[in-house]
């Protein structure tokens, strides 16, 4: 696959084209759809690693296909160090997710698949378009499509109420702080003139001296929050496990949560040197830590426990953006890859187990590796990279997040709390590697499920390259982590990823957190148990305040209907006519000519006052009647004074129309009231009446001195000097009337045509009746 001119986009074509056609692969072949699906991203992995040499040696490729012009936005696809990165996380584990859920899948029925798996490359190009586009609304586009995508799949499992609540409550967190990213995307596009993010790098120094600045760094930090499960926006990412375990390994691991971390590594040159942003996340990534560790200790599902990890793991990855220095940078890219391949090879042995045994509890899982031994086997090789030992690239990653807090100017603080929440990580990870597959035996004696090459393809790949990087780091160094990490830090890096740095303190502190992590694992049931009758901290820690918040809006939107939506039409009306005499009232008030009563003069028409007051009788008569016929015929003879009126100022357009309109009306409302008694009682009260009459006689005085201000006012002759101009040269009609219909003003004609239309049907419809009812002879 070539990367020639309309390379990036091509890549986003194929994993769509991918989208398009799962549903159809899966109808054809079956239970081996994963493998044959598989082959779009793999083409796709290949494609990337090609560009591997440019990147590094050049370090930025772009390209671009102009989109929206006139705003200033492009189809503009940025390839670098960072990007790349993720681009290969993508569609490498894609693959391995494509050919898992194919097995995961495969005695459920084609249609189910090819579903679950059109979701799964329609994931997989909005991830690309999102990391690898260098425009910022073609980014947000990409980004809101990531949410749709996990919205779906999410809620998957459309039978379970638990899935449709978790998948709404990630669509609305993560959803509406992608709305507050727009707004910050839009106010960097106003200060700079320019939605490029590599014109944005360049000009990094003059946005952050903006005055906007500040509102711009809130705006893009909450959207990032959000997205990558941040405090207080933690706990949609562990209630959304009720997705399948192929995306749970996916979108919650390995790729979709960590988009709010590309985002802000993004950005970490550009508001670097303000202050603010980088304490904030260094705070809010280590509460998010410490809240997530917490939550970990408590958590009682095999794939919870894993998606709390996952919190904490990302808050590692916002503090560490948040330090200073080039270790940081290097800590940083350090920590994706290994957590993306330890976390997502977890996730597929956790889905394996849950898939041989129908249960999700991990108190109630046990001697698994009877049955599942080559699950077991890469769940504790992943487990060990992920408790930071040698020689697995977790312990690499692990060495250089202390070196890069060490480092910092930061104080002591969050070398603390990253000893106690990677302990606590190190003791997960001997939870569910361990206790679900060794320990107990006697807890699961059956399982529906074995082990197949689909379901150990994905596992025992990323458990052996977290072995492998870990012992040969040099060319991942050189080839990704090294130009990844320049681009974050703005600067070349040499970057050393090797697995010994020697007596170190960093290596004294990973001691120290597997010590800490063992002894957890040794008293886990203990600990356990203590936390997870705390309700108060559940509440506290869990998804309580989100709850308060959308209960709170959800009673406040009950009482607002039972006020404004009381069924009281005379109130609905009142309303609106209030409105429309405020806004009128208010905008003559400040108009910059104001308000002038002043005729121009001229000679005073007679039959245009005749007809006016016509109008007027015909308005009194409507009120004062009690007459139902009476008061229709008073309405129609307005309104067929207006259309005099219209006839008599020039324009018969309009008069035809009215004509119309008012013909129709009078007989729709005829037959209406055809089937009502002829005669009425007041419905309203005294007082009620005179509110009415109080509206009434206000929205008649607003408009009256609206009119007479206009007409008092100089005619502005220029827009009619313009048609009588340019109907023949543009229209190449003679008669400008006809050239302003149905040339100028087409859209407002033919609504005017479709008013007539539908009112004509609707009285046809009235009139017609029912046909009478047939008699047996």
């Amino acid at each position: 696959m070539g990367f020639q001119g309309f390379e990036f986009p091509g890549v986003i074509a194929v994993a769509l084209l991918g989208a398009l056609v799962a549903r159809t692969a899966a109808m054809v072949f079956g239970r081996h759809t994963g493998w044959v699906m598989s082959l779009v991203p793999v083409m796709l992995l290949a494609a990337l690693l090609r560009r591997v040499p440019a990147v590094a040696d050049s370090g930025v490729v772009l390209t671009s296909i102009p989109w929206v012009p006139s705003l200033g936005v492009e189809f503009s696809f940025r390839l670098d160090g960072f990007s790349l990165l993720f681009a290969l996380l993508i569609t490498g584990i894609g693959t391995l997710v494509v050919i898992y859920a194919g097995a995961y899948f495969s005695q459920k029925p084609r249609d189910q698949i090819g579903r679950f798996l059109g979701l799964i490359f329609l994931f997989m190009a909005a991830m690309l378009g999102t990391v690898l586009a260098d425009d910022l609304i073609v980014m947000f586009v990409f980004w809101e499509l990531t949410s749709l995508t996990s919205f779906m799949l999410i809620g998957f499992n459309s039978g379970s109420a638990g899935a449709r609540k978790a998948a709404l409550q990630s669509l609305l967190v993560t959803g509406g702080g992608g709305l507050v990213l727009f707004a910050g995307i839009l106010l960097i596009g106003i200060n700079l003139g320019t939605f490029s993010v590599t014109e944005i790098l360049a000009r990094s120094d003059e946005l952050a001296a903006s005055s906007w600045s500040g509102p711009i760094v809130i705006l893009i930090m909450i959207g990032a929050f959000t997205k990558s499960a941040q405090v207080p926006f933690h706990f949609w990412l562990p209630n959304a496990m009720e997705a399948p375990t192929p995306a749970s390994a996916y979108l919650h691991s390995a790729t979709m949560v960590k988009l709010g971390v590309f985002l802000l590594a993004r950005f970490d040159q550009v508001f670097a040197e303000l202050p603010a942003f980088g304490t904030t996340l260094v705070v809010v990534g280590s509460l998010t830590m410490l809240v997530a560790a917490f939550q970990a200790l408590r958590a009682e599902g095999f794939k919870a426990v894993l998606a709390q990890s996952t919190v904490a793991s990302l808050g590692i990855l916002v503090m560490l953006i948040g330090l200073n220095g080039e270790i940081a940078a290097v800590a940083t890219v350090g920590f994706i890859v290994a957590h993306a391949f330890y976390k997502a090879a977890l996730f597929f042995c956790a889905g394996t187990a849950i898939h041989a045994t129908g249960q999700t509890s991990l108190r109630k899982l046990g001697g698994l590796s009877r049955f599942l031994p080559v699950t077991a086997v890469a769940a504790v090789l992943a487990s060990l990279s992920m408790a930071g030992l040698p020689p697995f690239v977790g312990f690499i990653s692990k060495e250089y997040l202390f070196e890069a807090q060490l480092t910092s100017d930061w104080n002591v603080v969050p070398v603390v709390v990253a000893v106690m929440v990677n302990a606590v990580m190190v003791g997960v990870a001997g939870v569910v590697s361990i206790r679900p597959f060794y320990f107990g035996s006697k807890r699961v004696t059956e399982v529906h499920h074995g082990e197949t090459p689909g379901l150990l393809a994905g596992p025992l790949i990323l458990a052996s390259a977290g072995i492998l990087i870990g012992l040969f780091p040099d060319a991942l160094a050189r080839t990704l982590i090294g130009p990844a990490a320049s681009q974050l830090y703005g600067e070349p890096i040499d970057v050393s990823f090797a697995l010994w740095h020697g007596l170190t303190p960093m290596l004294a502190l990973s001691v120290l957190v597997v010590t800490i992590g063992v002894l957890i694992a040794i008293f886990w049931d203990k600990i356990h148990g203590g936390l997870r009758h705390r309700k108060l901290l559940a509440e506290a820690f869990g998804d309580g305040g989100y709850r308060w918040v959308l209960g709170a809006i959800l009673g406040f939107a009950r009482r607002s209907t039972r006020v404004l939506q009381n069924g009281d039409q005379h109130r609905y009306t009142a309303v609106v006519v209030s409105a429309v005499i405020m806004g009128l009232a208010i905008g003559m008030l400040s108009g910059a000519t104001g308000v002038s009563l002043v005729p121009t003069g001229g000679p005073l028409r007679w039959p245009l006052v005749i007809v006016l007051a016509l109008s007027v009788f015909g308005a009194l008569a409507t009120i004062t009647s009690r007459s139902l016929i009476a008061s229709l015929v008073s309405v129609g003879v307005t309104g067929f004074a207006v259309a005099v009126v219209f006839m008599l100022n020039g324009a018969p357009d309009l008069a035809l129309t009215q004509f119309a309109v008012e013909t129709l009306l009078v007989v729709l409302l005829t037959a209406i009231l055809l089937r009502l008694p002829a005669r009425r009682r007041h419905s309203r009260t005294s007082s009620e009446r005179q509110g009415d009459a109080l509206l009434a006689f206000g929205f008649a005085g607003v408009m009256f001195v609206a009119i007479a201000s206009m007409t008092a006012a100089p005619i502005d002759l220029r827009l009619s000097e313009y048609f009588g101009q340019t109907s023949y040269l543009e229209a190449h009609g003679r008669n400008v009337v006809n050239v302003i219909l149905v040339d100028y003003r087409a859209i407002d004609t033919l609504g005017e045509i479709a008013v007539v239309v539908f009112a004509t049907l609707a009285v046809w419809a009235l009139l017609r009746g029912a046909a009478p009812a047939r008699t047996k002879g």
